[in-house]
């Protein structure tokens, strides 16, 4: 995978990049949105976006772990937030999640989500 960027468009305001080029050597996965279900409870974690978000990548990392990949091999993410006034929140976790790797992403306003979680994200992934 290599990172694309251009000074010719808009830089990128968190830890994405502009898009993501790579050569399918082998399959895609494409997740289903996640939200911050307790595996173990079948419920949704306590607290606001910032433990929202970190159980939401718990659970990705375990998706696509039975899958054989990791968040190394992201390419694409959407996040969806019930608070855009949360953004700052969910980018730090999202940041420490993803380290400097980078994947192209969106990040979208919604007004209601499962279970009225705070945070819904779905990737894309080589496996």
């Amino acid at each position: 995978m290599k990172q694309v960027y251009t000074e010719l468009a808009s830089k990128p305001i968190g830890p994405y990049s502009q898009a993501i080029t790579f050569k399918a050597k082998g399959k895609m996965l494409y997740t289903s949105g996640v939200i911050a279900i307790d595996p173990a409870t079948n419920e949704l974690v306590s607290g606001g976006v910032k433990e929202q978000t970190k159980q939401v990548f718990k659970n990705i990392s375990a998706i696509l772990g039975e899958a054989g990949t990791s968040l190394i091999d992201v390419v694409k993410v959407t996040v969806f937030l019930k608070d855009m006034n949360e953004f700052s929140v969910m980018n730090e976790v999202y940041a420490e999640c993803f380290g400097e790797h980078k994947p192209a992403r969106s990040t979208v306003e919604v007004s209601r989500l499962p279970k009225d979680s705070k945070v819904e994200i779905e990737v894309i992934a080589l496996v």
